[in-house]
């Protein structure tokens, strides 16, 4: 039998996605473990990180600023569209891309009931005219989710006159973007293809 106290910072690690019981067990007894001070850096890291970070007001990406810092130095005619926020990261790791990004915050998922309101895909389409994009990098997993978002904001650029590319498939079918390496995320970003 254990504390009660232990068993619900066990139960808190537990809420975190990809964590057991075995690897919480060992996330709380680290904490108590340490010294305190550790404890409340830890603590005050997650206080901080809640109160402060928010998305950005044009990509939807997070930053602890209005604008982040993406948005205010990259070339805005061109725009890589990703599924959440830690696409974003996993982009980034492509060094020579300069464009900036579009989070959707999900993809068309008729089992899910997220049809295109349900993302933003409205306000993909007032930054394409606004900024007068030339490209749009169409980046969610290859899944039948992201490969049926991607189509659906393809037809609709279509009469914007817009290149509407998709990244190759060095990104294998049915994987996230957040488990690619860099080498291969390159390789697909440099390969992209023309949508029709």
């Amino acid at each position: 039998m254990q504390n009660e106290t232990i068993e619900r910072l066990i139960e808190q690690f537990r809420t975190l996605p990809g964590v057991g019981y075995k690897s919480a067990q060992r996330y709380a007894y680290s904490i108590i473990e340490g010294n305190k001070a550790r404890a409340e850096n830890f603590a005050n890291a997650i206080i901080e990180a809640k109160n402060r970070i928010a998305f950005c007001k044009i990509c939807g990406n997070f930053t602890d600023r209005e604008i982040c810092p993406i948005c205010e130095k990259r070339n805005r005619k061109i725009i890589c569209v990703v599924k959440e926020p830690k696409d974003v990261i996993s982009m980034e790791k492509v060094k020579d891309y300069n464009g900036v990004y579009h989070v959707l915050f999900g993809t068309i998922s008729p089992l899910e009931n997220k049809g295109p309101d349900d993302i933003r895909i409205r306000e993909l389409l007032e930054r394409i005219k606004e900024d007068n994009v030339e490209e749009v990098i169409m980046a969610t997993n290859p899944d039948v989710e992201g490969d049926a978002t991607a189509m659906y904001i393809a037809r609709l650029l279509k009469p914007l006159e817009v290149k509407v590319t998709r990244l190759a498939q060095g990104v294998a079918m049915g994987s996230d973007l957040e488990y690619a390496d860099e080498v291969t995320l390159s390789r697909a970003l440099e390969e992209r293809r023309l949508m029709k």
